[in-house]
């Protein structure tokens, strides 16, 4: 062998991490103090969302993307599960639409409005009723709409349909029953067509989700398997989990052969889950480390030696958990190739860490960032039900090029949610203020017609169908909660009321003067 080190040509060698300003971060979060290994965080680029403490029952909080800084102690909440939530995420075609799984072994679909929140919301648009124990994990499906996956401790993953009229569904379309002990992790190839579970039993398997049939099973008894993750079209899984010395270990694995790895590695001492995430763009991988404040990242070549250690990013603050921007909610005029956000939960604090790759131009750097993942499903559910395999619908990420993120989902004029005065607009598009004006003109004659169509007693006793001083004590805790959450609700719904008097008030002065001014001129 030579002498000489070989040196790797690579545009990645010098990514590095760099943690946002005390400023762009999100302050004064209750997250969970719950022990289960999961990431507890979901991100798209309108929203953030990360399951918080609560007695009494599962909630979490969704907060828009742009809305750092201290969060108000009693921000409305998603609180309809009775039991503590376990797993959150964002639906990938559809940025106001999330799942949540829970202890209380149900799965619920929520539509977010498109404004603020300014209540807690407890009524889901849809549940998922079919385990018979909690709920542990789910997953959309990468290229199909309104397919999403769900894996509880009764050993089971049961396949959804959610494109039904049905507002509580309670046969799924497939139940996946391979597993003979909990499931602790799934991943999708990119089409989907196929399903690689890690489970407690230390197995590794690839399903075909459809058909419910074990394509390859790994039966390598020293490496304890934790997470498992499809690497993109290059026929490899790769697994975080821990060595027969206890030791964290990763594994890299040919997906049509799982009896021998590829490459095994033993890594530190640490306790800590690995959380791993992949970037099929760059051919990045990253390793999170619960517990820890370090992230090593990768890049893994589809020959000899597979994985290509880059460097790591270091903190003093441990993370509970990680969420993971998608490629379209990037800062592409920051050469930014990855976000996530660290749950740091000893500090209350979720903060952003950018994965930027060093450029000297400030123009768009093609060769960074090729065609990416889009927000458009390229299978409706029952064609990929049929048989129908699709990659994802690729978009450009070049500025100007075309819209990337998903479109809102419109509620019923019923369910929309108002904005009040002492919100931000989050959104970054705020209306012209006459408009604005007249809008909220309009809504406080609205909110006086009513008032005015109403009795005098039900003005003073009724709350959105709540009456507050007729209501029989609360007997249970969960029961107790409710009313908290109601309570909360009357206040917002007070404020918004004061609020919209103010504008009349304006209003009429207004009306005031231009009438003086007009009677003036004759």
């Amino acid at each position: 062998m030579s002498w000489h080190p070989q040196y790797r040509s690579s545009k990645f060698r010098h990514v590095y991490g760099k943690a946002a300003g005390k400023d762009k971060c999100y302050d004064c979060v209750p997250i969970t103090h719950s022990v289960h290994d999961n990431q507890f965080c979901a991100v798209n680029p309108h929203f953030i969302a990360v399951v918080t403490e609560c007695a009494g029952g599962g909630a979490f909080l969704v907060i828009p993307i742009h809305q750092t800084g201290k969060l108000d102690p009693h921000y409305p909440r998603i609180c309809g599960h009775k039991g503590n939530v376990l797993d959150i995420k964002w639906n990938p075609f559809n940025d106001f639409v999330i799942a949540s799984c829970s202890e209380d072994a149900t799965v619920k679909i929520w539509d977010i409005p498109k404004h603020l929140l300014t209540r807690n919301i407890t009524s889901p648009k849809k549940e998922l009723l079919g385990h018979a124990r909690r709920v542990g994990l789910i997953e959309w499906h990468p290229t199909a709409e309104n397919i999403i996956f769900s894996s509880g401790y009764d050993y089971k993953i049961m396949i959804w349909n959610i494109d039904t009229r049905e507002a509580i569904l309670s046969n799924p379309v497939k139940i996946l029953d391979a597993h003979k002990d909990v499931i602790l992790s799934m991943s999708f190839n990119t089409d989907g067509s196929l399903l690689a579970t890690a489970c407690r039993d230390r197995k590794i398997r690839v399903i075909e989700p459809r058909a419910g049939t074990v394509l390859q099973e790994a039966n390598y008894k020293s490496h304890r398997v934790n997470k498992v993750l499809f690497l993109g079209n290059m026929k490899k899984l790769f697994s975080t989990g821990t060595s027969r010395w206890n030791n964290r270990q990763i594994a890299l694995w040919d997906q049509n052969d799982l009896s021998v790895p590829l490459l095994e590695e033993d890594l530190d001492g640490s306790s800590g889950l690995l959380f791993p995430f992949y970037d099929s763009d760059t051919n990045m991988l990253y390793l999170v480390g619960k517990g820890d404040g370090n992230i090593r990242y990768y890049e893994i070549s589809p020959e000899k030696p597979y994985l290509n250690y880059l460097t790591e990013y270091h903190s003093h603050l441990p993370q509970k958990g990680i969420g993971m921007m998608p490629k379209r909610g990037l800062e592409v005029s920051a050469c930014e190739i990855f976000r996530f956000y660290k749950l740091i939960p000893t500090k209350s604090l979720i903060e952003p860490i950018s994965m930027i790759v060093p450029r000297r131009s400030e123009s768009y750097q093609e060769d960074i960032y090729p065609l990416t993942t889009g927000a458009q499903p390229a299978l409706t559910a029952q064609e990929w039900l049929n048989g129908i395999n699709k990659g994802p619908l690729l978009v450009s990420l070049r500025p100007g090029s075309g819209a990337v993120n998903s479109l809102p989902q419109y509620l019923e004029p019923g369910q929309v949610l108002k904005t009040t005065d002492h919100h931000q607009d989050w959104g970054g598009t705020m209306a012209p203020e006459e408009m604005q004006k007249k809008t909220e003109i309009q809504d406080s004659r609205k909110q006086l017609e009513v008032g005015e169509k109403l009795p005098k007693k039900e003005q003073t006793h009724l709350s959105n169908g709540f009456d507050i001083f007729e209501c029989p004590p609360p007997k249970t805790e969960n029961e107790l909660l409710q009313m908290f959450y109601r309570q909360q609700e009357e206040i917002r719904r007070l404020r918004e009321v004061v609020n919209q008097r103010d504008v009349q008030v304006k209003q009429l002065e207004l009306e005031i003067r231009n009438l003086h001014m007009g009677t003036g001129r004759y």
